[in-house]
């Protein structure tokens, strides 16, 4: 994987535009951008509407597993001194945890499917 020379993001090769000189190693967004190619040149260009629907399509396959360590990160610095709420607490982040990789396991095939649908 390269590195685009103006926006420093890595990408996959056929991410790139072809050439020497000024074109080596920009990606088709920069390279748009510019002025290098136009939009009709490069194929594999996303839209805004494609990387604000792949961003949350990545946000809601990863979510839970941040809430999961943002969570069991405050029980555990936080929520144990709760008295009364320690227990169910407890309960309600073992069930979590439990049902977080099950999630993730079952959704694969209808997170690749969105995935391919999203790419140009």
């Amino acid at each position: 994987m390269a590195t685009c020379r103006y926006c420093r993001g890595v990408y996959p090769q056929d991410q790139f535009i072809r050439g020497n000189g000024p074109r080596y190693l920009v990606c088709v967004r920069c390279g748009v951008e510019q002025g290098f190619v136009t939009e009709d040149e490069v194929p594999q260009l996303y839209s805004d509407e494609i990387t604000r629907a792949r961003t949350s399509l990545f946000a809601r396959r990863y979510g839970i597993w941040a809430t999961l360590i943002v969570a069991w990160s405050g029980w555990l610095t936080m929520g144990q001194g709760i008295t009364f709420w320690t227990p169910a607490i407890l309960v309600a982040l073992i069930l979590m945890s439990v049902l977080a990789p099950i999630r993730h396991i079952l959704g694969a095939a209808r997170f690749k499917a969105e995935l391919r649908r999203l790419t140009p």
